[in-house]
């Protein structure tokens, strides 16, 4: 089976060579005849690659040790979910679920466009495999997923997945990653035809919506999964560092947002037509850019595929390639892509969507440069300095409350110019329910210095009051009309889903800030404690009872029994763990957390001591749970945003 899955990676590299040069003579000749060739090809390599996804597959399941690639990353001893998900677990198999995902999405697109943009098919479809080809590339001369040992070398173990990707969340974690990540392609292989055909107008975009939407939904989601598994696993007690792959996944969602935004300016006022393509540009370019900072070893990351040597350097190479190639295409079109109109008021929705995409660029430059600080620093002074959280969080911060403060304003103010009246009428209770919060903060926290925190939970109400009267002024003027309240709020997802739904995602980014801004009344001990005696953090009283040896097949250790009392009541038995995993000679410790909306107590167990003492870190921290509620809120607005209504005519405006 992996003989077969290794010819399959040759056959779609010499198909996708195939398309790509019939497409591209498609798009210069307009022969639609060709163009079907190109797609064909397409289909093709989509259909090889999943052969060779599902060999890898089942070489994983049962036991191919063979394989150099399932060796090290795969035992006996670990659960058929979690072998499977080992083929994304190193760098072989991650790029060639990158590559069987590219053609899936090239294939959804061919499917969605099979009747429309048929002028720009030949080039999508050509962008889309030379992206291919440079996967193909990798997987067959570079890091080969099916390459085998020597006989000599086979043994009859592997050597295990790394233990701290074993867990439930790294199932989905990664996946969720890349589809967003991948997703973009679509996008952006549409914005690249409508360069090269000179059609500039709002076709591309609107064709490719709910493409850029689905990929900036699923690639957010996978980065509040990668905070949770975080917050479960690392045993530190937080669920975002600052890591450089971390920011990786963040920086092409940060340009995704701001395009996501700034594109409706064009679609409204025909205005920032090059500065859309400069973003739907710039988001592609960094998804691959954080595929190689997570391959390359530039940067050092418990995240990261390390891979030293000329593949770094090739993969920078095509990254610098690709986006060269759009940034001239961009640069050649720009005379036809002069906007019609200007900016007529500094008070318009349109102001305050340009500031908000500043903001995203400003915060970009500083999760940039901090990443990639390390490798400037040794450049220039032969010395790897890296920063920390601090100087993201010092910079990041005030932007933050920026674009809080921006998400509240966009939808009270009003395209082209707002009038002095209506911006009073807007405002009011918004500004009173921001300005009461605020006032009450101050009242309750004075002395504690938590400026940020008072500041991001006023705006948040600014905000949160800001969306409960645009659904109710909404609501109000269609039950006039006869409807009832719930038909009515029904009618607004289905006739103007994006606006609305819009509005349920920014809830759950205020949300998720709530639960950040609480960190800054977090609490931590680090105590020693004999089994019978208790020790207190805030409101709890943590009383250690025993320890115990954990009986495992692939790792030991042992698990500390704590009863938790909140006041003189108890709610629960704590049972934090340190492990040794055998076979990959590696420790972890595993918490245990006790969680409410109000906050989460984080238990760690850093050592077990000859006297049967244990050594205990805790942490409290507030409001963090927040952060996962708003991504489930999150998610909802994103499914309320895309999800599909049957085309009605349209009604005059009444809302």
């Amino acid at each position: 089976m992996s003989d077969i899955g290794d010819l399959a990676l040759d056959v779609a590299l010499l198909l996708a060579f195939v398309g790509l040069g019939t497409g591209v003579a498609a798009g210069v000749r307009r022969r639609p005849d060709w163009t079907q060739m190109a797609e064909r090809c397409l289909w093709a390599v989509f259909g090889f690659t999943t052969l060779a996804m599902v060999a890898l597959f089942y070489a994983f399941a049962n036991h191919d040790f063979q394989l150099a690639y399932v060796a090290q990353h795969s035992a006996r001893s670990m659960t058929l979910s979690y072998r499977l998900a080992a083929l994304w677990g190193g760098q072989s198999g991650s790029l060639l679920l990158w590559l069987w995902m590219l053609t899936a999405y090239g294939v959804g697109a061919l499917v969605a466009h099979r009747r429309s943009s048929r002028s720009l098919m030949p080039w999508v479809t050509a962008m889309l495999l030379a992206n291919c080809i440079f996967f193909l590339v990798l997987l067959n001369f570079s890091t080969n997923p099916f390459e085998k040992l020597p006989p000599s070398h086979v043994l009859s173990d592997g050597n295990g997945l790394n233990p701290l990707l074993q867990h439930p969340v790294m199932l989905i974690h990664p996946l969720m990653l890349y589809v967003g990540f991948v997703g973009f392609a679509v996008p952006f292989a549409f914005a690249f035809a409508a360069l090269v055909t000179g059609e500039l107008d709002t076709t591309w975009f609107r064709t490719t919506r709910r493409w850029t939407l689905f990929a900036w939904s699923f690639l957010g989601v996978g980065i509040l999964l990668g905070g949770r598994w975080a917050y479960e696993v690392l045993g530190w007690g937080g669920y975002w560092a600052w890591d450089p792959v971390e920011n990786a996944s963040l920086m092409p969602w940060l340009v995704g947002t701001a395009y996501i935004h700034s594109v409706m300016i064009q679609e409204k006022r025909d205005m920032l037509k090059i500065w859309n393509l400069v973003l739907i540009g710039l988001t592609y370019t960094l998804c691959l850019f954080g595929t190689f900072l997570t391959r390359s070893g530039v940067v050092q990351s418990v995240h990261s595929f390390t891979n030293s040597g000329w593949f770094g350097y090739i993969f920078l190479a095509y990254v610098v390639a690709i986006a060269l190639v759009f940034f001239t295409a961009l640069y050649l079109r720009r005379g036809r892509l002069r906007a019609r109109n200007r900016l007529e008021s500094v008070v318009s929705r349109e102001a305050s969507f340009l500031l908000n995409n500043w903001a995203f660029m400003v915060l970009l430059v500083a999760v940039f440069v901090g990443t990639l600080f390390p490798v400037f620093s040794e450049t220039l002074t032969s010395e790897r300095i890296t920063v920390g959280p601090k100087f993201f969080n010092t910079l990041a911060g005030p932007l933050a409350l920026m674009l809080l403060f921006l998400t509240g304003v966009g939808p009270l103010i009003a395209w082209r110019r707002a009038s002095p009246a209506s911006l009073q009428r807007q405002f009011l209770w918004p500004a009173l329910v921001g300005g009461a919060t605020a006032l009450g903060l101050v009242v309750l926290l004075w002395g504690t210095g938590a400026f940020w925190s008072i500041a991001c939970w006023s705006l948040s109400a600014f905000v949160v009051a800001t969306v409960v009267q645009e659904f109710a002024q909404a609501v109000r003027a269609r039950t006039r009309r006869g409807e009832g309240a719930a038909t009515a709020l029904a009618t607004l997802f289905r006739k103007n889903q994006r606006r609305y739904g819009g509005y349920v995602v920014h809830l759950g980014i205020v949300f998720i800030l709530v639960g950040v801004a609480g960190a800054a009344f977090e609490e931590e001990r680090l105590e020693n404690i004999r089994p019978g005696d208790s020790l207190r953090i805030h409101t709890y009283r943590l009383e250690y009872l025993t320890a115990e040896a954990i009986p495992a097949q692939h790792y030991g250790g042992a698990k500390a029994r704590i009863a938790l009392y909140q006041g003189d009541e108890g709610v629960a038995i704590m049972a934090p763990e340190k492990r040794q995993y055998w076979l990959e000679d590696q420790p972890a410790s595993i918490p245990s957390i006790y969680s409410t909306l109000q906050e989460d107590l984080y238990v760690i167990l850093t050592e077990l001591e000859a006297d049967g003492s244990a050594t205990l870190k805790l942490y409290r921290n507030p409001l963090v749970n927040w952060i996962w509620l708003g991504g489930y809120v999150f998610v909802l607005g994103s499914l309320l945003v895309m999800w599909p209504h049957p085309e009605r005519p349209r009604e005059s405006p009444t809302e």
